[in-house]
Parts: structure tokens; C-alpha cells; sequence
């Protein structure tokens, strides 16, 4: 699957990207920011799943951005939608197989932190897997990575400098903080979100945790950034998705800035 998937994609162009992007909810308008850009519908790509979300593009975008190669998601896969988490991380397989050493991932989510504005963005320093679930389960690839994979640094602390030192020469105000992961698609529930609070958890979400684990797995440095859309459930007075849109949209100017400066230096 793996080959077929990658003999295409080199046919099409996407030939040795350095870095790899995954673009959360409401997020995507960052591939507009790219130059000599190829966009690739998931639908015409062999073995790709197809995202069935509002503000997932449904796209691989291939081009230059700050002067690097880079390959992205424009719209992820999620555990919700009831796709196996092999089948949810399969792009991060063909990353790997396309050569890519370093993946910047990103997402929306609900601000568990009290400090947390609407609109903020966060460095994730680390997560939280309360899903249950891990996209390691079953058969080891071996060519990609080792059966037990050391999470000490999920999130490389070389990003971590990189981003606050761009946040500071950009003039943009970032948090930093673990980011917890529950399955969806039903938002949390105050006292879970109460849960999260107590052990450690400042954001969470319904993605991006399986798409870190096996980008270690596959030895990739990895970046990861979140957008506080919304305060979670107990927090404010109710939850939708379209806020999560709308208050990506209005972040998006600072996102798209602090990322293709990362990308520029990652």
C-alpha cells in the first residue's frame, strides 16, 4: 500500500519535501502562503482515507514555503470518523517513506487552562492519551521504528526554543502546555474536563496525539501548535463547531506567521 501510495505522489511531483505540515480545523488557508504549490485531492491519491469534516480541505499540497520543501494536510483524519488509527496516521507512514525528517502538527481545541484566551495559540510541550487507543497496537513496522517507542521528548524541545524566540521577534503571545486527547466526537464533560485540569492537561482535543506517536515511531522531530478556539465544556455556557472555524479564522493571520517563520528555521 505504502509503495503505491508514494510511486504515485512522485508522479505527481512531490519529490524529497523536507518538512511535513498537518493542518488542524479552519487552519488549511495556511498552504495560500505557499509558492509553486501542486494541490492534490485525497480522493485521486491510492489507499488515502477522505476527510469527512467541516474546515478539512480534503487536499495534499506540495510546494515551497519560506524557502523549504514542504508536503501538507490540508484536513486531517480523526479517530471519530471511523477510521482505524493506522488508517488515521497512514500519512505520516508516507511521510516517512517520502523522506520527511521533521513534521509541524497542528490543531484547534477547547482551553483548559483558566489563563487561556480565545485565540491564543499554544506551543504543545507535551500530551495526555485518554482515548484508550494507540496506533502502535498490533504488528511492528520494523523498517519504520523500534516495538517500543521512548516518548520522553514527544515534542522536540529544539521546536520549543525555536517557537518562543519567534514569538518574540513576531510580536506574538504563545502559551505552552500538555495537550490531552479524547476520542470525540462528543465534546467533554465538565467533570472530565475537571479531570484533565487536575492531571496536567491545559488543551485538548480529538486529534494529533496518534499522528505524534508515530511520527516518533518513524524518528521525525516533531512541532506541535495548537489553537485555543473555545474554553472547555464547564467553561462557557455550551460548545459548537462553528466557533471552533470562526475563531481559528480570526487567529489565523499570528498562525500563519509564527509557522512559516518555523518552517524557515525548523
Amino acid at each position: 500500500m505504502l509503495a503505491e501510495t508514494v510511486d504515485y505522489l512522485e508522479k505527481q511531483g512531490v519529490e524529497k519535501p523536507e518538512i511535513a505540515l498537518i493542518l488542524g480545523s479552519g487552519l488549511g488557508g495556511m498552504v495560500e502562503e505557499f509558492t509553486d504549490s501542486q494541490a492534490i485531492p485525497y480522493k485521486d491519491i491510492p489507499n488515502f482515507p477522505e476527510s469527512t469534516v467541516v474546515g478539512h480541505e480534503g487536499k495534499l499540497v506540495f510546494g515551497k514555503l519560506a524557502g523549504r520543501s514542504v508536503v501538507a494536510l490540508q484536513g486531517r483524519f480523526h479517530y471519530y470518523e471511523g477510521y482505524d488509527l493506522q488508517t488515521v496516521t497512514y500519512p505520516v507512514r508516507v511521510f516517512k517513506e517520502l523522506g520527511v525528517k521533521k513534521i509541524i502538527i497542528t490543531n484547534a481545541a477547547g482551553g483548559i487552562n483558566p489563563d487561556f484566551n480565545v485565540g491564543d495559540l499554544m506551543i504543545i510541550t507535551d500530551h495526555i492519551n485518554l482515548a484508550g487507543a494507540n496506533p502502535l497496537i498490533g504488528p511492528n513496522i520494523d523498517d519504520h521504528g523500534p516495538r517500543f517507542v521512548d516518548m520522553s521528548e514527544a515534542y522536540s524541545k529544539r521546536a520549543y526554543e525555536l517557537l518562543k524566540s519567534i514569538g518574540q521577534e513576531e510580536g506574538i503571545a504563545l502559551q505552552e502546555g500538555v495537550y490531552t486527547w479524547f476520542s470525540g466526537p462528543t465534546y467533554e464533560t465538565p467533570a472530565e474536563i475537571r479531570f484533565a485540569r487536575t492531571i496536567g492537561g491545559d488543551a485538548c482535543g480529538m486529534s494529533t496525539v496518534p499522528e505524534t506517536i508515530v511520527a516518533k515511531h518513524c524518528g521525525m522531530e516533531v512541532a506541535g501548535i495548537t489553537c485555543i478556539t473555545n474554553k472547555a465544556a464547564g467553561m462557557q455556557a455550551s460548545l459548537n463547531h462553528e466557533e471552533v472555524v470562526v475563531a481559528t479564522q480570526d487567529a489565523n493571520e499570528k498562525f500563519r506567521r509564527l509557522v512559516k517563520s518555523l518552517v524557515a528555521k525548523f
